[in-house]
């Protein structure tokens, strides 16, 4: 049997195998049955699929030549010769890219990360077919669906039905005899406007390739759709560029079926130190250049009315300048009309779809690019544009791609067989609808693909995100460490010059000279800044780092409380990365891992030693560091594993002379820290230990250390206490507890120890809610358990009971005690807080507590009046007897 028979043949065998929608009134009926069999068709498997998607392209393919003879005798439009490439080209190139593409059940899986991926398919197709590529673009989108299991109506172009419909059916019998169900490819026998908008509007995709109207009818729908725009391919021949291979390819793509592909160039912009070599070449190999009145004659002929003449629609260039009245020669290819104008009311700055190209001559590059900037937007945003360039002139392809508001930027290629992918450029998706993006009105750029029409389930399974954790590399304690531990600065780390930033009290009372001692025995040069306030300032930084910068140390040595601690770390990150701004580096993140800012590595320049004075802040293993502007009272607390000192020398020798009121308020902020730590959305096994251990030290040997300031082993232990706290909170982080303390200390003045002791009983209360308003958000955290948590460290600190209960009320009653015994007063307004300023403050204190970097680790997510009842609570000494959620957000205290 001949080709042409077989085609024959299948314009005439039964409807059978189709559904096919002869009249309007039918066409909803007819998609119910549809439906049907996409749902049978919706459980297949990937192999029966692939068989299905592997017979169709063959017959599709065997029948290319059959198939582009009856559309060019059908619509009169294009080469027959050039559509058999089309046919062949969406046979063969679609089945090629997605034979071996999943595109059922399980596309990816990750059993570590808890996430697998499914395809299902999208249900009903509504293809809108083009007059212009009636049979390659059927078949393309029909084998788009098989391969997604996906059912396809088609409207086909009134103009070319016949054609349309006998390549899908060539699809379909293919695609039922290899087991798909039938009824899967179906389509309107007559169609009309009103079939074709309701079928766009009970269809669940829309596939429109077509023009603009047909585009803004699709996406007027109400279905989602996938529609393309026109395109209007300025090609620029740069002075550079291969003039034979240029002009050989425009020419190529120009005739290609009589230039109906919608990304073929429709306009040339030549530099004009190439115009006439080009215009040769041209001449050359059978392009005819309009003269006179010819140029307007051809223009107005193919552009009527702002539009594309449908009667010059691929049509060859005799008969389109014959239709014109331009007598040209039988041989000629293309009809060139030099002009200058890139406005719209020029015909030859249009899109033209047919065997015309509009010639412009440029002065350089940037004429070229506005010339061409301007024809893309006359008609083809989003669509095409091209370049002819030596792609060494590296600039100039930027300055053209930065320019170009196209999807497609075509370097050295013919546009019409470059633009639909995998001929010219092999990573260019094969595709016969051209998406334009936003610039085109488009709901997608780029290439249609399978993965467009597929739903994917992103399964989900909760995962425990990793954690870390993170100490100095090296921590040195026990009394008298610190000489023995000085001394790997210049056996280990080789350090030459050394910089110390203390307190001027620790420097006018000796307590650097030991330091300085042990580094000139070492030979290690040091010089010294001791300006550090308690509340270290950006001011005192910069004059620091002034010192620094011009004695440039290898290590910074940092001796004292937070503060000193502190400011060392500041001056460290100035003098590291004097670029960076502390704006950038305070902002708040919710998990470190995935901040916004990113920290640069320190310890270029300098190592960084912390060796602390007293026993509150642990900030010798933290990567913690605040700096306030003294201009402006802005605080920054800066975040970040960067900060972490290299060296902790935590020696007892360095504490003994705490007064008692550090002492206290120090102590009390350990426990702060060990208790928060343990209650943290993000504590762990690594940090558990830790702060249970620390809390027990400071139940243990807290009252001794504030009452005998000299005993050696509760100083040693406190010591130990704040540094285990330290490191347990570096890793899990604190709570809402710090957030408000925080507060306290800047809008009150409350040392920041006692600021946390006189809410922190109310604070576990409120966080041991079994009902809490919020929970805290973190993968690791399940479900609220804070009170049996506060319970177990009560078992640990010796508070016994009959149960969590009763073991929490010991625990907070122990707390409370002993606080009593350090000298923790009860309320906020003990510690000489003005009544009418608390009040007026209150509203910004209590927003500015929520936002402060420690409630994010909370385990109990607090709303901003929640935290306000706690103030007001703790500041008039109010009993916090229940924090749980009755429906509303926290009690109203009376």
């Amino acid at each position: 049997m001949s080709e042409e028979a077989k085609v024959t043949q299948a314009e005439t065998v039964s409807d059978a195998p189709a559904i096919v929608v002869h009249s309007d009134e039918e066409l909803s009926d007819k998609l119910a049955l549809m439906r049907e069999a996409q749902k049978k068709f919706a459980t297949f498997s990937q192999e029966q699929v692939d068989k299905i998607f592997k017979a169709a392209a063959l017959a599709a393919n065997a029948q290319r030549i059959p198939l582009a003879q009856l559309a060019v005798e059908e619509t009169g439009y294009g080469v027959m010769e050039d559509k058999v490439i089309k046919n062949h080209y969406a046979a063969e190139f679609v089945y090629n890219k997605y034979k071996d593409t999943k595109t059922c059940g399980v596309l990816e899986e990750d059993k570590a990360g808890g996430m697998t991926k499914v395809a299902e398919p999208v249900g009903i197709v509504a293809a809108v077919i083009p007059t212009t590529n009636p049979t390659s673009t059927a078949i393309f989108k029909a084998l788009l669906c098989l391969k997604t299991r996906n059912a396809m109506m088609i409207s086909p172009h009134p103009r070319a039905k016949k054609s349309t419909t006998a390549a899908a059916r060539i699809v379909l019998e293919a695609a039922v005899e290899a087991g798909a169900p039938e009824g899967i490819i179906g389509w309107i026998e007559n169609p009309s406007l009103v079939a074709t908008n309701t079928l766009m509007s009970e269809a669940d995709i829309i596939l429109a390739t077509g023009g603009p109207g047909m585009v803004n009818a699709a996406y007027s729908s109400g279905t989602p759709a996938l529609g393309v725009g026109p395109g209007n391919n300025p090609a620029i021949i740069d002075d550079s560029a291969d003039i034979l291979m240029a002009v050989n390819s425009i020419m190529q793509s120009k005739t290609f079926d009589n230039g109906m592909i919608c990304a073929t160039e429709q306009n040339v912009i030549v530099l004009d130190g190439v115009y006439d070599a080009v215009k040769e070449e041209f001449a050359k190999r059978g392009a005819y250049f309009l003269r006179g009145d010819e140029i307007d004659k051809v223009g107005n002929t193919v552009i009527v009315n702002g539009g594309v003449n449908a009667k010059m629609v691929g049509q060859p260039a005799p008969t389109i300048a014959k239709t014109a009245g331009v007598e040209v020669p039988a041989w000629t290819k293309v009809l060139i009309g030099e002009t200058e104008s890139v406005e719209p009311s020029n015909p030859w700055a249009h899109e033209k779809l047919t065997t015309i190209l509009g010639m412009y001559r440029a002065s350089d590059f940037e004429d070229a690019l506005a010339k061409a900037s301007r024809l893309v937007a006359d008609g083809g945003y989003g669509h095409t544009s091209s370049l002819f360039i030596d792609t060494r002139e590296t600039e100039k392809m930027e300055a053209h791609r930065s320019a170009m508001k196209t999807c497609r930027i075509l370097i050295n290629c013919p546009a019409a067989q470059g633009g639909i992918g995998d001929i010219y450029n092999f990573q260019l998706t094969p595709s016969l609808t051209l998406g334009c993006g936003s610039w085109g009105g488009n709901s997608f750029s780029g290439n249609l693909d399978v993965h467009q029409l597929l739903n994917v389930k992103s399964v989900a399974e909760r995962r425990e995100n990793m954690l870390w954790f993170r100490t100095p590399e090296k921590v040195y304690f026990k009394k008298g460490c610190m000489p023995v531990a000085l001394r790997e600065l210049g056996e280990v780390y080789g350090c030459k010059r050394a910089f110390i930033v203390t307190d001027s009290f620790l420097y006018k009372n000796g307590n650097t000279q030991p330091i300085e001692r042990a580094l000139d025995e070492m030979g290690i040069v040091h010089s010294s800044f001791w300006n550090v306030q308690p509340d270290p300032t950006i001011q005192s930084a910069r004059e620091g780092l002034k010192q620094i910068v011009a004695f440039e140390p290898d290590v910074i040595i940092a001796m004292g409380g937070g503060s000193a601690m502190d400011a060392g770390k500041i001056m460290w990150t100035m003098y590291e990365h004097p670029e960076e701004k502390f704006d950038d580096m305070a902002v708040d993140f919710m998990d470190i891992r995935k901040r916004v800012y990113r920290f640069k590595k320190m310890g270029e320049k300098a190592k960084f030693v912390a060796i602390p004075t007293s026993s509150g802040t642990g900030s010798e293993c933290t990567p913690f560091a605040i700096i306030t502007d003294a201009e402006t009272g802005i605080k920054w607390p800066i975040t970040d594993y960067e900060l972490m000192p290299t060296m902790a020398i935590v020696d007892t020798d360095n504490m003994m002379t705490q007064p008692r009121g550090l002492t206290s308020a120090s102590g009390i902020d350990v426990l702060t820290h060990a208790i928060e730590a343990y209650v943290s959305i993000m504590a762990s096994d690594y940090t558990d230990g830790l702060a249970l251990r620390a809390a027990k030290l400071v139940f243990d040997y807290l009252p001794t250390a504030y009452n005998e300031p000299t005993n050696v082993e509760a100083r040693d232990r406190m010591a130990n206490a704040s540094c285990l706290a330290g490191i347990a909170f570096a890793n899990a982080f604190l709570g809402v507890n710090h957030s408000m303390a925080h507060k306290l200390g800047a809008y009150h003045h409350i040392p920041h120890g006692w600021a946390n002791a006189v809410i922190l009983t109310r604070v576990c209360r409120y966080n041991a809610a079994e009902r809490p308003t919020r929970m805290g958000t973190f993968s690791q955290y399940q479900y609220p358990h804070a009170k049996a948590r506060y319970a177990e460290m009560g078992r640990y600190c010796g508070f016994a009971g009959r149960d969590d209960d009763e073991v929490f009320e010991n625990f907070m009653a122990g707390i409370e005690d002993l606080k009593k015994t350090i000298g923790v007063k009860e309320t906020i307004a003990d510690y000489g807080v003005d009544e009418q300023y608390f009040l007026d403050t209150l509203d910004e204190m209590s927003l500015n507590a929520f936002n402060d970097q420690c409630t994010g680790a909370n385990p109990r997510y607090p709303l901003v009046e929640e935290i306000k009842s706690m103030y007001m609570d703790a500041y008039y000494g109010r009993p916090a007897t229940s924090y749980e959620d009755k429906g509303l957000s926290i009690r109203d205290s009376e």
